[in-house]
């Protein structure tokens, strides 16, 4: 077993503030738990998207340390968060993935929210093949597949879908099937996507996992899947593939 161990004597005093006051605000409450993280992480996108030049790509990594701190403080928070594997999981992973792909030119993209700029491609920023290239290549695979799924998951699948029917979510058992709270919390979850559409049908087959598994790590994992068969098919085709990140 690695044994990860902590030396706060390294971190700066306002970094310790910061890191104190993420804590608190995460223990206020079971959806403070659930909700806090992942409105960082889209304030965060927000920032980072606004951005040109190397600036863009840094930020994607202090969004990534910022998340992994964020699920390494829900651990104790959020207890339904825990990975899972199952065939289902990776069935659903590799599905999500072909819709997400093959999907993609037969529909009209949400530009609300997204500007129609240059996609994040870092051999183009940091020249083709070059060691910083991979490096953000593998900072956006890893924070893809490993961070933003139980941020995500949590947030959505977890809080999102069970306050829509019971407002002490906590309460409601993942295994529970409601139409209305899965089209409603499936479209949002579409909708904050460039590619809504598959977006959507993503909301709905990790909400259905969650739902058939009773748990919430068979879709984390499923979830991870598709985002790691997305880099990889972004980097191995290249070209308007890079419009996937």
């Amino acid at each position: 077993m690695i044994d990860f161990q902590f030396d706060s004597s390294t971190v700066s005093p306002s970094k310790k503030r910061a890191m104190r006051l993420l804590r608190q605000e995460l223990e206020k409450s079971a959806i403070h738990a659930r909700v806090v993280p992942y409105i960082l992480i889209v304030g965060l996108t927000f920032i980072q998207d606004s951005q040109a030049g190397p600036a863009r790509y840094w930020l994607y990594f202090i969004k990534m340390v910022v998340g992994l701190w964020c699920v390494w403080e829900m651990r104790s928070l959020v207890p339904e968060m825990r990975w899972a594997f199952s065939w289902e999981a990776v069935m659903v992973g590799v599905l999500v993935w072909a819709i997400w792909v093959f999907l993609n030119p037969y529909y009209p993209k949400f530009e609300f929210l997204f500007s129609a700029g240059d996609p994040w491609n870092p051999f183009k920023q940091f020249g083709n093949n070059s060691a910083m290239g991979w490096f953000f290549v593998a900072v956006r695979t890893f924070g893809s597949a490993l961070i933003v799924p139980p941020i995500e998951e949590a947030c959505y699948r977890s809080f999102l879908y069970r306050y829509f029917v019971k407002i002490d979510f906590t309460k409601m058992p993942f295994n529970r099937l409601h139409w209305l709270s899965l089209v409603v919390t499936s479209l949002l979850f579409g909708l904050v996507h460039y590619q809504w559409l598959a977006g959507f049908f993503c909301g709905l087959l990790f909400q259905g996992l969650v739902i058939r598994k009773n748990r919430l790590g068979d879709a984390m994992t499923a979830h991870a899947i598709t985002n790691f068969l997305l880099g990889v098919w972004i980097v191995w085709k290249g070209g308007d593939a890079w419009h996937f990140w």
